[in-house]
């Protein structure tokens, strides 16, 4: 089997920026229960990080981005599939599974 590419954070922002985005069932349950706001996802892909990637996620390759630009960190995960950026989830990450950058998971103790 080929090693499938890694996600480009340019992709992701490309493909927002090119308004070509689709919130998956999911991530629009999820997002609406969290009370975080599209713009603030589309920000964190825009402006944010990539610091974990899932090569073989179920539907296609997918990644967690991390930012803090509101001083609430947020994590959003996306793919990349027929041409679109995939919100799949979004939340805010707790200290209690994420070390103090929020970007380095703990281990399981």
């Amino acid at each position: 089997m080929d090693k499938i590419d890694e996600i480009k954070i340019n992709d992701l922002r490309a493909l927002c920026r090119d308004d070509k985005i689709k919130f998956t069932l999911h991530a629009l349950k999820r997002i609406r229960e969290r009370k975080i706001s599209s713009d603030k996802i589309i920000d964190a892909i825009l402006s944010g990080e990539i610091i974990e990637q899932y090569q073989n996620d179920k539907y296609f390759p997918s990644c967690l981005i991390f930012n803090n630009n509101y001083n609430e960190p947020i994590h959003v995960v996306s793919g990349i599939g027929s041409g679109k950026v995939y919100i799949i989830t979004a939340y805010n990450p707790t200290l209690n599974e994420w070390e103090s950058d929020f970007k380095i998971r703990k281990e399981n103790k």
